[in-house]
């Protein structure tokens, strides 16, 4: 904002852990007929003292790309160009077999979960059938507690063990056709014969047992984004929540954003980063594990979340040089 020239995004990334680094660029400009993109190219380097080699290289829809499953310096790049100059080449050629390279980082992008969950969607009555994936808002939860009763039993009783530790007398959830074919899900506590419609259980019940389904889902996505999951929950069960967020790390890449010492008291200062915004109003980021002073305090025993509370992160007070380092001025 405030800025000439584009906006430029760049992912470094690996297929595998024994996969060459890979580069993706793109940088979005506007001009009179909006936004368009000035550059994209995707480029790697074979072994450790080889030369970048651009496989992909697009500018305003023109552009060359290489095929085949390793692409080098000696394959032909074929021109293939594109119908306008704001389409995105990796959206486009990744639907191709013969770019594998390309497909695998469009299949990835195009799996990533943002969750903007509505407690208000969870407790819906959709139409009956299994779903494998949590939607964004949560409005199937029945159809996929359906796919697991039906596919893996084993893993949603994981899923209700977990949520007993953390819902007090809580037994099971069961999702049932009703005549007219819709979805009921139920929620059964253990003192009690019948259960409840989920539209009668609490926010904080409805917002962990999704969580629990998102994180804990058998093939989950391969990078799940969740925006502030203290709301609606008890602060003494954020600690136990990120410890699930970081045993579905063990599949998924996760990215949390939170407002909650509770939630930072189950972090470790490797995992977390602190955002500001710096005195020209731009958004940095700091690394925890590398503040002054927190491995100290960490190793005589503090939490993230105490730390930060009482001003040790030196940045990300709002009340504070609004929020910037407190050695700025």
């Amino acid at each position: 904002r405030g800025q000439a020239g584009p906006v430029v995004i760049e992912l470094k990334y690996r297929e595998t852990s024994t996969s060459p680094l890979i580069t993706y660029h793109l940088a979005i400009d506007e001009g009179l007929r909006g936004p368009y993109v000035a550059e994209e190219w995707l480029q790697w380097k074979r072994g450790s003292y080889g030369k970048p080699f651009r496989f992909l290289d697009y500018a305003q829809g023109q552009g060359r790309a290489a095929s085949g499953e390793m692409p080098d310096s000696d394959d032909h790049r074929d021109e293939i160009p594109l119908r306008s100059p704001d389409l995105i080449a990796v959206n486009t050629l990744g639907q191709f077999a013969e770019h594998p390279r390309v497909a695998a980082l469009r299949e990835f992008i195009t799996d990533w979960h943002v969750s903007y969950l509505s407690i208000e969607d969870t407790r819906g009555q959709p139409e009956a059938g299994p779903q494998e994936r949590l939607s964004k808002t949560g409005d199937n939860l029945p159809n996929v507690i359906q796919y697991l009763q039906e596919q893996h039993p084993d893993r949603l009783e994981q899923i209700y063990e977990a949520l007993r530790r953390r819902i007090p007398r809580l037994e099971k959830v069961t999702a049932d056709a009703m005549p007219d074919g819709r979805l009921l899900l139920q929620i059964k506590d253990a003192p009690f014969a019948q259960p409840i419609l989920s539209r009668f259980a609490s926010d904080g019940t409805m917002k962990m047992l999704s969580y629990l389904v998102l994180l804990m889902a058998p093939q989950p996505p391969r990078f799940i984004g969740i925006e502030e999951p203290e709301n609606f929950l008890h602060p003494r069960l954020l600690p136990g929540l990120a410890e699930e967020c970081r045993a579905a790390t063990e599949n998924s890449q996760l990215l949390v954003t939170t407002h909650s010492p509770f939630f930072l008291n189950g972090m470790h200062p490797e995992e977390v980063r602190v955002i500001y915004r710096d005195e020209r109003g731009f958004s940095q980021v700091a690394r925890a594990a590398d503040i002054r002073g927190v491995a100290e305090f960490i190793k005589a025993g503090a939490s993230m979340g105490h730390l930060w509370l009482e001003g040790h992160l030196g940045l990300g007070d709002p009340l504070v040089n609004s929020g910037a380092p407190a050695d700025r001025r």
